[in-house]
This record gives structure tokens, C-alpha cells and sequence, in this order.
């Protein structure tokens, strides 16, 4: 029996490795394309720091929906762009009259960041209690409170965008590089690198993986389950907060409906990276290297001068192939052996 266990999990780990793998081909792949069809200025460093400054919004979102897939029970968050969306421009509104942004312009950022997490934290609870305790199927839960937030977010702005201006160190940190790497850039990866040492080497991660992949064992093994999903999808929302500090910054404005394609995006960014619908398993560094494979290939299609209608198509059709692969699995077809 040991050795049967010492197998399936070698195999796992193969099969794991063989994600990361095509992922890493994947990201080769769309530079050498990139190369060929848009010439050495696809290498440029400029180029490169304007990626990785675009990267963190939608990474971040991605991760979100990476915890509440591992969470299992169909888990998904749809809100966390609207989540995003309207903690931003709460944070500002509420902001813009306390604190002078001329005067005291670092503290007003740091307060603006400060509200935008206590939202993304509230809306993040709104979701776990819905799903941990009213009992409410994730997707429907985050449906609603995605339409939720949005209609907020519309009814404080009357629809209109809000400018932010100028703040120097909002602006700097989500446009300008340090020692050639983008703060925001370089804050996404010290999120990334914390989240997976905490799935990896925590109680936490190791219950919420046991928890998808097989939740009556969890129940059985006194794994607290409505506790897990609800600190499972307020995680979702403080990463949507950051998200949203990370959009005001490198925009210098808020709108209801920035990014009304980065569900969809951020689902197929999950599906791309071997994160299991289903549930149980699900690995940070190929939620990253999915992210980046995506951004190499949206601003390829800039230089091509590509539409972003037919981007959104491309987007949709990626996730259907995914979706569609995953559920075929290639050994079946192998022969067998004893």
C-alpha cells in the first residue's frame, strides 16, 4: 500500500512538472513568435517593463479565482473586478476631501490604499459568509454580489469615470521602474512568492487542498470546512483590493466598468495554469507563467495592431480548448502496464 502511495504521488509530481513544463514552453514560444512578427523592438526593455507593469491587475484576479477553485464545491469568484473596481473608487471618494493631495501627497496615498483593502476585506467576507454560511452555490454568490458592487460603484459615480490626477506616488508606483522592475510588478511577485509558501507549507494550504479534492474526508478528518471557505474567498477579496490600487495607479482614474473582459481573461489564466475546476490542486508559479504567456501574447497583438474584439474572441475560444482538454486525459490511451 506505501509503495502504491509513493507511486501516485511520484506520478503527481511528474504530472505537475509536466504543467509547469508547457507553460514554460508556452512563454518561449510567444517570444519567438513575437520576434518574427513584430521585429526586435518586442525585446526592448521598455517593452518589457510596460508588460510586467500590466501583468499584476489581472495576476492578481487570477489568483483569486486559483484559491476559490482548489476550495472546491465548484468554487469561482466573478466579483473580483468589480470588487476591484469599486475599491478604488470608494478609497478616492471618501479620500479626495480628508486629506489634501497637494499638501500631503504620500499620505494620502497610503490612506487611499489603506481604505481600499478595508473594502476589498469587507466584500471579500460578504462573499465568504454567503458561500460558508448562507450556503449559496460560489458562483452564484459571487454573480450577485459582482452585480452588487457594480451597481454601487455606478450609483456613487453616476456612471462616469473619476479622475484621480496626478499623485506622484501613486503614479510612480504603478508606472515608474525600480532598478529596471516596475513597484507594482515587483509587489505582485512578493504576493505570489507569500501565497505559495503559505499553500505549500501551512496548515491552511494543506487543509484547503484536502478540502477540494475530497471533502468528506476533510469533514472527517475535523477540517472546520464553512471556516476555510470563508477565509478562502476573503482572501479572494483582498487581492481584488490590490488589484484595484494597482489599476488606480497606473491609470489615474477609476471607472465602474474597467476591465469587463478580465473575468474572462483571469478564468482562462486559471484553466491555463492546471488549476482543477473540479477542485484540490493548483500551483502559484503556473497561475505567473500563465499570466505572463497571456500579457506576451495581448501586447503582441498591439504591435499587429490586432482589435480587442477579436482579442475577447481569442480569449473565449483559449478557454474552450482548455476546458475541453482537461477533460480528456491522454494516458487512458496509452498501453497499460503492470
Amino acid at each position: 500500500m506505501a509503495c502504491g502511495c509513493a507511486g501516485g504521488s511520484a506520478l503527481f509530481v511528474r504530472w505537475s512538472d509536466r504543467q509547469l513544463n508547457f507553460l514554460v514552453v508556452a512563454n518561449a514560444l510567444v517570444v519567438a513568435v513575437a520576434v518574427i512578427f513584430a521585429g526586435d523592438t518586442f525585446l526592448s526593455l521598455y517593452n518589457f517593463q510596460s508588460m510586467s507593469a500590466q501583468v499584476p491587475e489581472l495576476a492578481l484576479l487570477a489568483l483569486g479565482v486559483m484559491l476559490a477553485m482548489i476550495a472546491g464545491n465548484g468554487g469561482i469568484d466573478l466579483s473580483g473586478i468589480a470588487l476591484a473596481n469599486l475599491s478604488g473608487i470608494a478609497s478616492y471618494l471618501l479620500m479626495r476631501d480628508w486629506v489634501s493631495v497637494d499638501d500631503q501627497p504620500l499620505t494620502f496615498v497610503w490612506i487611499f490604499a489603506g481604505i481600499a483593502l478595508l473594502i476589498g476585506l469587507v466584500g471579500g467576507m460578504i462573499n465568504g459568509a454567503l458561500i460558508a454560511f448562507v450556503g449559496l452555490t460560489p458562483i452564484i454568490a459571487t454573480l450577485g454580489t459582482q452585480l452588487f458592487f457594480t451597481g454601487i460603484a455606478v450609483v456613487i459615480t453616476n456612471g462616469s469615470a473619476v479622475s484621480l490626477g496626478y499623485i506622484e506616488p501613486l503614479d510612480n508606483f504603478g508606472n515608474t521602474p525600480v532598478f529596471g522592475v516596475p513597484m507594482c510588478f515587483a509587489l505582485f511577485i512578493a504576493i505570489a512568492v507569500l501565497l505559495g509558501i503559505v499553500l505549500r507549507y501551512t496548515p491552511f494550504g494543506l487543509k484547503l487542498y484536502l478540502m477540494g479534492s475530497n471533502a468528506k474526508a476533510a469533514r472527517y478528518a475535523g477540517i472546520p470546512q464553512r471556516r476555510m471557505l470563508f477565509l478562502t474567498y476573503t482572501v479572494c477579496g483582498i487581492l481584488a483590493s490590490i488589484a484595484g490600487i494597482i489599476i488606480a495607479a497606473r491609470t489615474s482614474s477609476v471607472k465602474w466598468d474597467y476591465g469587463t473582459s478580465y473575468v474572462l481573461i483571469a478564468i482562462l489564466i486559471v484553466v491555463m495554469a492546471g488549476v482543477r475546476p473540479e477542485g484540490g490542486y493548483g500551483r502559484v508559479i503556473c497561475v505567473v507563467l500563465s499570466a505572463t504567456a497571456l500579457q506576451m501574447l495581448s501586447s503582441l497583438f498591439n504591435f499587429l495592431d490586432i482589435s480587442n474584439f477579436f482579442r475577447d474572441c481569442a480569449w473565449g475560444l483559449l478557454l474552450l480548448i482548455f476546458l475541453a482538454t482537461s477533460r480528456f486525459d491522454l494516458r487512458a490511451f496509452l498501453p497499460s502496464r503492470r
